[in-house]
């Protein structure tokens, strides 16, 4: 077995905390710093961003924007037709 060191937990008890535990712990911790490192990195990548080139944007952002317009005026006509037909 490994060494083990006295941990005081909350309710006052102390138990034994393997050595172990303690390096899955670090070596956890360290792996989620880094996995969010780079998932940060390949969302601010993914981003549709404007050609510095061309200074247009992209065609997924110009996909985007139609999209979302689309969305906007449907539920815009949704809602004012409904006051229209409640009201009659």
């Amino acid at each position: 077995m490994g060494a083990h060191f006295f941990c005081v937990c909350r309710t006052g008890y102390s138990h034994l905390v393997s050595v172990f535990n303690r390096r899955n712990a670090a070596f956890g911790w360290m792996a989620w710093a880094v996995s969010k490192r780079v998932l940060k990195k390949k969302a601010k990548d993914a981003v549709p961003t404007i050609d510095s080139e061309s200074r247009k944007p992209n065609k997924s952002a110009i996909a985007l924007l139609l999209a979302g317009a689309v969305g906007v005026l449907t539920f815009w006509k949704k809602r004012s037709g409904d006051d229209d037909a409640s009201a009659a």
